[in-house]
């Protein structure tokens, strides 16, 4: 019996939990590069200008596979700040239908983390970059 993956909202919710209970965007910003050290190592297969993502302050690759309906990610960064701002998106993201993928409106989302605030706008750009190449993989699977 395999076990049922919770949906993009449930995760969502999670993590405004988690954001909730820090008391500033310094305790955030750690929060968010923790998750980044937890991501494991992208092979070297992956690091290549095909998964590079433009847009970002750091170099960002993200490389991603289709089971079934479902994408799953990898991805990684030289940065902690980008690394952790991928970690948050693979958590979203990772391992969901292309349809829920497209449907999710993550601005709002991310806005309701207050994440894009919290960066410098070449970051908030680059994690926009970062969500708009997950949106294009979903789109390709239709």
């Amino acid at each position: 019996m395999t076990e049922a993956v919770a949906s993009i909202d449930d995760i969502l919710a999670e993590l405004v939990e988690d954001f909730e209970v820090l008391e500033d965007w310094e305790q955030r910003l750690a929060y968010v590069i923790d998750l980044g050290k937890a991501l494991p190592p992208l092979p070297e297969a992956d690091r290549t200008e095909a998964n590079k993502v433009p847009g970002c302050a750091a170099q960002v690759w993200l490389a991603g596979d289709r089971n079934g309906e479902r994408l799953l990610f990898r991805a990684d960064s030289d940065s902690a700040i980008s690394r952790g701002n991928v970690a948050l998106l693979l958590r979203l993201y990772s391992d969901q239908p292309a349809r829920e993928i497209l449907a999710f409106d993550a601005k709002a989302a991310l806005d309701r983390l207050g994440l894009p605030q919290a960066l410098t706008r070449q970051r908030a750009n680059g994690l926009n970059a970062m969500v708009g190449r997950i949106r294009q993989a979903a789109l390709e699977v239709g």
